[in-house]
């Protein structure tokens, strides 16, 4: 299979911010008021967005100020600004595709100020300059909106293009979106796939040899 498009999520996928992001998470939920580590909020908001956290949080005791989401964002932009680390393989990926002529483009329910700290230090944002697009403004996964939106931009089918997530808003986007799917699981653990259709992978170079590139 060799898509004529490849859509890349940006956490998890192109760089590994969710650990900074989660502690941070963590630290100010238990200030106000709902104790939960690190890996709780990993397993319970991962792939979300800010928003969707801090609705659930109050859903649970928590007691938010107004300004919460904007503090988050402060914290974790100044956070993120000190390098994040790229995921393994992905920039010979990248290249890879360059190489075929694949197209690409990255589809986050991040905001895209957050994506471009977290990736212009590695050179990623550059990369991928003018295609890059936000659930904040095209509708976050598991809707299907935004991946629907880039193939459109892009010229291509979703059938002839390919998702890369790490987290089940992904998948989930993905399938109803019509688009294969890889599910990026460093771990191993293809458990949060599930049902989700998507292909589990736990290294970069795997992608490279499902598309042909290698």
């Amino acid at each position: 299979m060799t898509p004529k498009l490849v859509i890349f999520d940006c956490d998890g996928v192109l760089v590994d911010t969710e650990p900074t992001t989660d502690k941070i998470i963590s630290a100010s939920l238990t200030h106000f008021g709902l104790a939960i580590s690190p890996d709780d909020v990993h397993r319970l908001f991962a792939g979300g967005t800010i928003e969707g956290v801090g609705i659930e949080a109050t859903r649970r005791g928590a007691v938010l100020p107004d300004t919460w989401v904007d503090d988050i964002y402060a914290e974790v932009f100044e956070a993120l600004r000190n390098g994040v680390p790229v995921i393994e393989g992905v920039i010979d990926l990248i290249h890879a595709l360059d190489r075929a002529g694949i197209k690409r483009a990255i589809a986050s329910n991040g905001p895209i100020p957050k994506m471009e700290i977290s990736l212009t230090p590695s050179g990623l944002f550059d990369l991928f300059d003018g295609r890059i697009y936000s659930g904040h403004d095209h509708g976050p996964k598991p809707k299907p909106d935004m991946l629907l939106q880039i193939a459109k931009d892009m010229g291509v089918t979703p059938q002839d293009a390919v998702m890369i997530d790490d987290m089940p808003a992904g998948f989930l986007a993905a399938k109803a979106a019509g688009m294969p799917c890889f599910g990026y699981v460093a771990d191993g653990d293809p458990a949060r796939i599930g049902d989700t259709g998507a292909t589990p992978v736990t290294h970069m170079d795997q992608i490279q040899q499902a598309l042909g590139l290698s």
